[in-house]
């Protein structure tokens, strides 16, 4: 027995947005996260103009303002980039907890593919690592994973045909 295989593509499709919600805290990590989802969605057939980028002051902020691009309906893919440093205080584990939390909440709700290139480290060396250099780009991942979902959705049949409702 051979089961259906449903799985997204990872060509960008000539019609698709999308939004970049990046902090600006932590800008030296997070402005390469964004080099790198950047750069994915270029090799993998996008255009810069189909791409927004929307800049917050820190990650509690992101999950706001990701869901006010799904409510705005112009955007068929999500993208969340940002970096969570561990310090002294618990202020860290409320930080990541509520970004993850909270994009997760407006993926749910808004239906839409939403990435989450959060990086949630115990030190500044290993954010640098995961920025890229030897553990990769997040940025570049969180790009490939709205790719492949907003195909996949497409082929679900789950979301709307790209363009559409969308305004200029």
């Amino acid at each position: 027995m051979s089961a259906t295989v449903i799985e997204g593509s990872l060509v960008v499709p000539a019609s698709a947005r999308f939004a970049i919600v990046a902090a600006r805290f932590n800008h030296l990590i997070v402005d390469r996260l964004v080099e790198g989802a950047l750069d994915a969605i270029a090799r993998h057939g996008g255009k810069a103009e189909q791409v927004s980028l929307i800049k917050v002051p820190g990650a509690w902020e992101i999950p706001q303002a990701l869901d006010r691009a799904a409510r705005s309906k112009k955007f068929d893919a999500l993208i969340a980039l940002g970096a969570v440093i561990r310090g002294s205080t618990p202020h860290f584990d409320f930080v990541a907890g509520e970004a993850a939390s909270g994009s997760a909440r407006v993926a749910s709700q808004s239906g839409l593919p939403t990435a989450f290139g959060v990086l949630t480290t115990d030190t500044i060396e290993q954010a640098i690592e995961r920025s890229g250099t030897k553990a990769g780009n997040k940025g570049w991942d969180a790009a490939l994973v709205a790719i492949e979902m907003l195909n996949l959705y497409r082929a679900l049949g789950e979301a709307p045909a790209l363009g559409e409702g969308k305004s200029a």
